[in-house]
């Protein structure tokens, strides 16, 4: 097993859901007509990219980023089970490495400057010190080369966890409530200015910031939650460029 670093939290609870995640998430509203739907449109073309899929889970984006053209894609999770779905995913697929590794850690299986684009979904949140992951992440990348990520929106946290001090860099629990039953969920809860401090302080350019709605298919499928996406949002998207 690779070396964990315990900065990173919720390892045991990814464990336990990987197959429940690999078999039914990329049906979930939340996930196929709100988040993937803001994250790809950002992404935009892939075609003979070198892309790292930072925090893959199960591999829909992986998937997803080589039926797109990407040239390479590099897949990695702290979750050896996740990284079994994303095996199981793209194993007819060519052109691409699946990796059990911790973010946290240096990158020093992939070469600086050699990656057009850093794909990451919903994994920031997991990991306390942003400041050491944008670092390896801009290491990696050519010149102009961008980092696309979505996490939870701050305004999401403070309000559902009822937080006394919105600026306070806190580790929090949720629970999931899925087919495999009751998960609890730990990820850390920050400031827009602190998620917006993690690219910044290694010298990416934020060039786009967003906050989309959720599409016509999510209300289609899950009209009340539709509803609530509307005026409270669930998650940031953001795009940073190396300068």
């Amino acid at each position: 097993m690779a070396n964990i670093n315990r900065d990173s939290v919720s390892l045991d609870s990814y464990e336990k859901m990987a197959k429940y995640y690999f078999k039914e998430v990329d049906t979930k509203s939340f996930n196929a007509y709100y988040e993937r739907p803001g994250l790809t449109s950002i992404i935009g073309d892939v075609e003979g990219m070198k892309v790292l899929d930072a925090g893959c889970a199960a591999g829909w984006y992986t998937n997803w980023l080589l039926e797109k053209g990407a040239d390479e894609v590099i897949a990695i999770d702290f979750s050896p089970k996740m990284i079994d779905m994303t095996k199981i995913r793209v194993k007819d697929k060519e052109n691409v490495k699946v990796i059990q590794h911790d973010l946290n850690n240096s990158l020093d299986f992939i070469e600086n400057r050699s990656l057009d684009l850093i794909v990451s979904s919903l994994t920031i949140h997991y990991i306390k010190d942003l400041k050491r992951v944008f670092k390896n992440f801009y290491e990696k990348l050519k010149p102009d080369g961008r980092v696309v990520f979505s996490c939870h929106h701050p305004f999401l946290d403070f309000m559902l966890f009822e937080k006394e001090d919105y600026f306070k860099l806190e580790l929090v629990e949720d629970e999931w409530e899925t087919s495999i039953g009751t998960i609890q969920v730990d990820f850390y809860t920050r400031p827009l200015s602190k998620i917006l401090e993690g690219p910044l302080s290694s010298g990416f350019v934020i060039s786009r910031l967003e906050e989309p709605m959720p599409t016509d298919k999510f209300k289609e499928v899950n009209p009340e939650k539709y509803d609530i996406v509307l005026k409270k949002p669930r998650f940031l998207f953001i795009e940073a460029i190396k300068k």
